[in-house]
Parts: structure tokens; sequence; C-alpha cells
């Protein structure tokens, strides 16, 4: 889970979507589909729907504040990789990261 303060860019569907290719990509995961949904009058949801598993993103550019999950489904990929990729698209003045687990027993 990433929390961006402080950002830019939040309401551009060009950007988001290269955000989330890009963010696919250096997963190693196949982008099965994409659909990026604009607020009136601001803000996106976007789903990118992967090979393995998914990711989303909403933004508030109002509050420049973005949350994306990333959920990947595969041992041999670290989601943190993505990080970067989003700090590069939407400049952040702070990011916050969470990992959770899921699906693990005894942990």
């Amino acid at each position: 889970m990433l929390e961006l303060w402080g950002c830019q860019n939040l309401n551009s569907l060009d950007l988001i979507s290269r955000s989330l290719r890009e963010a696919a990509d250096a997963c190693g995961a196949v982008l099965l589909e994409l659909v990026l949904h604009p607020f009136s009058p601001i803000g996106v949801t976007g789903v990118a729907v992967l090979s393995k598993s998914h990711m989303m993103i909403h933004t508030w550019p109002e509050e420049d504040y973005a949350a994306i999950d990333v959920f990947i489904c595969q041992d041999d990929t670290e989601p943190a990789v993505v990080i970067p990729i989003f700090e590069k698209f939407f400049s952040p003045e702070r990011v916050e990261a969470r990992e959770i687990k899921r699906g693990v027993v005894g942990e």
C-alpha cells in the first residue's frame, strides 16, 4: 500500500495510465486490462488487472494525494519496485509504504 502526498499530475489520465503500465512491467506482470475512471470535476480511479493480480490508484488532486494498492501474488516479485515509478510520474513530497502479507499461515 502506498500513500503519496504533495503530488502533481493526479488528474492526467495519460500519466496515470503510463504509470500503471510501467509499474506492471517492472513487476514482470502481464497487463490484462486497464480501466480508468475520471471523476467530475477532478480525481481518477484506475485499476490494472494483471497476470499476477492487480494494482489500483485513487487520486484526490484537490488534496495533492494518491492512494495506490499493489497486490502481487508471486513470491519472485518485490512490490516495492514500483515506488520509483510512481515517484517519477507524480513527484510526491512524501511517500509512505506499508506491506501486508496476506494468506500466509503462521506469520
